[in-house]
């Protein structure tokens, strides 16, 4: 009888650090017994707990002989719920997701998949200390724990070893990094300690990063060292200061815009991205009005916008919402306005060489995180130089 081929062991939903867990769960249960499927839920908005459950359906029609189990953001928040759906073998909670004895694994902590990826998600916390009233994620992850430089250097060498050429350092909130270790080390020094370790990695991007907490030595890290890709990602969430004040931020849009002004004057090549809230409670016209203008204030051109979603338990839902067609309308506005910039961003590109690194479908980004088609016979894990004539020649819109 021929062995059933089960091509999605992990279906993952969510941020970066949920598909760094994914692929270690991957991993550990490529040497346990039995076939397994997990779906690693998300619970940043309503969107994605629906989605989430959506994907357990689908991986049960996919696999109905499987044991399948449901881990992440809101499998953790909600157990109940997700053990009580018919197609749900096991919840497992998020403290729990990364230990080997929960999968039957050996241990192998350190492991890398042994598939090749040209980008490597190496997570170094999870958790936040934070209180941000829109925010469920705490009670899904908990307080911020960091991994040890140690650690994180061992992943990484594993990842570089099965052929990686980019990594990108992920958490929950990774600006708080090492608040929780001996000596509170900040984050800046763990990603300087990384370029010291290994000064043969061409590439290293960091993900959303919290403006407050960098500090001098990470400013002259992301401005200085040509290794650290020019693109920074801010967790900026609103241009309005009541809002801001309302969401419990440790930041005023002033400070935001200073920031990417000092980024990019000192490395003008930076790329600027930002996550936004649209229709957040007690949010008026004008409020939004100056979320919409800080895309163009702040440099954005990486957008993620979020329509606000109230999150059972957090602050914010107690708060007076904002009618859903109006906070669809505001997040398509959004959506708009980063697209106009972004279109504007590329369009500087054109006929300027730029390193690319190559993936496995054909495109590739720049350090600056611009797509790129790339020519044919292009081998996944190149980095080539491209200089493209138009957008529509090279560069993904």
């Amino acid at each position: 009888m021929t062995e059933p081929v089960f091509p999605e062991t992990v279906a993952t939903l969510g941020c970066r650090l949920n598909l760094a867990e994914s692929e270690t769960i991957r991993t550990m249960l490529a040497g346990a017994p039995g076939h397994t499927v997990v779906v690693n839920s998300c619970a940043v908005t309503a969107e994605a707990v629906r989605q989430s459950r959506r994907a357990v359906r689908r991986l049960r029609r996919d696999n109905p002989d499987a044991r399948l189990i449901v881990t992440g953001c809101a499998a953790t928040i909600d157990p109940a719920g997700f053990g009580a759906m018919p197609e749900v073998d096991a919840v497992v909670l998020n403290p729990a997701k990364m230990m080997p004895q929960t999968w039957q694994a050996p241990a192998r902590p350190n492991a890398a998949p042994s598939v090749h990826h040209t980008r490597a998600f190496v997570p170094v916390q999870t958790g936040c200390d934070h209180a941000c009233t829109f925010c469920i994620i705490p009670a899904g992850r908990g307080a911020s724990v960091s991994s040890p430089i140690a650690d994180v250097i061992r992943r990484i060498d594993a990842h570089l070893a099965h052929g990686a050429c980019e990594v990108v350092l992920t958490g929950v909130d990774v600006t708080g990094w090492g608040a929780d270790l001996p000596g509170a080390p900040r984050f800046g020094d763990l990603v300087a300690a990384i370029l010291l370790a290994f000064p043969a990695l061409p590439r290293l991007r960091l993900s959303s990063l919290d403006g407050v907490e960098i500090d001098d030595h990470l400013f002259e890290i992301l401005t200085g060292e040509t290794r650290v890709m020019p693109h920074v990602h801010l967790s900026l969430q609103s241009g309005d200061d009541m809002v801001l004040k309302r969401m419990k931020r440790r930041h005023s849009r002033g400070q935001a815009v200073d920031l990417v002004e000092r980024l990019i004057a000192r490395r003008p090549d930076i790329a600027i991205g930002a996550d936004l809230i649209a229709g957040f409670p007690t949010e008026t016209d004008a409020m939004h009005a100056n979320n919409l203008s800080l895309i163009a204030a702040a440099r954005i051109v990486h957008g993620h916008i979020f329509p606000y979603s109230p999150r059972p338990g957090t602050p914010a839902a107690r708060m007076p919402q904002v009618d859903p067609v109006i906070v669809r309308a505001r997040a398509a506005q959004l959506r708009a306005s980063v697209a106009q910039a972004r279109a504007g961003w590329l369009q500087t590109l054109v006929g300027s060489p730029r390193e690319v690194l190559a993936e496995c479908d054909g495109t590739g980004h720049s350090g600056e995180f611009a797509g790129y088609r790339l020519p044919m016979g292009t081998i996944a894990g190149q980095l080539v130089t491209l200089t493209p004539t138009t957008v529509s020649e090279g560069l993904l819109a």
